[in-house]
């Protein structure tokens, strides 16, 4: 077992809508497989599944068809630049809460099959601060919280932030600054969040980077190009690219939590006792 590389599973969050954590997850997924890593991305927004529609692809099945056993796993994946794969969620997500001993089973063997295939799964999860979204956070290894330069996007993020410390117990949580001015903007942001963080939370933030709005990302939007494929060298690619290189050195957990199957395991077993005080 101990030759085993773990995956690194990451989820990335925002809080709120309008942050552009899912247009993050994508280009960050790009520019991880731009440097070697096998990625895959979990469209986990049941609500407003849209990874697909920025790659400008398009599923004709997603998780809810491998749970009723009509497709595998590898079957629903879609193929996006640099190799990346998407595995769309959409109501196959809802149904976790749903799935019977040997359909958990059945899910957990689904995924733990994959996870040979690949170095990095990132999760991109719904916005808000729904029972969905906090399952899949907790199941994940790190959790990467988006902020934008609005007073509800730093409200939503401390809110998402002190529930998972005050009711889950977790401590340690990375942020991305994005859509600021400059990386002091973007600096001065996250100081804003930790100043609140520090006084009230028993938590530790790490600043991972800032991503600057940039003109071409609404282009690359109506391209359905990522802009790390479309505008390799325009600042938002670029501010991407070094923030890839930095999730490349984070230190790999190696230990049961590491694994597809067993984030699954852990995400099917919050969402079976969600109910429970």
């Amino acid at each position: 077992m101990n030759n085993i590389k773990p995956v690194r599973v990451i989820a990335i969050t925002s809080g709120k809508g309008g942050a552009g954590k899912t247009n993050l997850s994508v280009n960050l997924g790009i520019a991880l497989a731009q440097t070697g890593q096998r990625v895959a991305i979990l469209d986990a927004d049941m609500g407003l599944a849209n990874v697909d529609i920025l790659l400008g692809v398009y599923p004709k099945f997603n998780l809810s068809h491998v749970l009723s056993g009509e497709r595998t796993l590898p079957e629903i994946m879609l193929e996006g630049p640099s190799g990346i794969r998407v595995i769309p969620g959409a109501s196959g997500i809802q149904k976790m809460a749903e799935l019977s001993a040997t359909e958990q089973a059945a899910m957990i063997r689904a995924f733990s099959e994959i996870d040979q295939e690949l170095d990095v799964l990132i999760v991109d999860t719904a916005a808000g601060i729904s029972a969905s979204v906090v399952n899949f956070a907790r199941a994940c290894q790190e959790i990467i919280v988006v902020v934008c330069d609005e007073p509800t996007s730093l409200t939503d993020a401390y809110a998402f932030i002190k529930l998972l410390n005050r009711d889950y117990k977790l401590s340690n949580f990375h942020v991305i600054t994005n859509m600021v001015k400059t990386v002091q903007q973007g600096q001065a942001l996250f100081q804003k969040l930790t100043k609140v963080t520090d006084h009230y939370l028993d938590v530790t933030l790490r600043f991972v980077g800032a991503v600057p709005y940039d003109e071409n990302l609404r282009k690359s939007v109506q391209k359905q190009t990522p802009v790390v494929v479309g505008f390799p060298e325009t600042k938002a690619s670029l501010a991407i690219k070094e923030i890839a290189g930095k999730i490349n050195n984070w230190p790999l957990k190696a230990n049961a939590g590491s694994f597809i199957e067993f984030f699954v395991e852990k995400m099917i077993r919050y969402d079976s006792n969600k109910d429970v005080a």
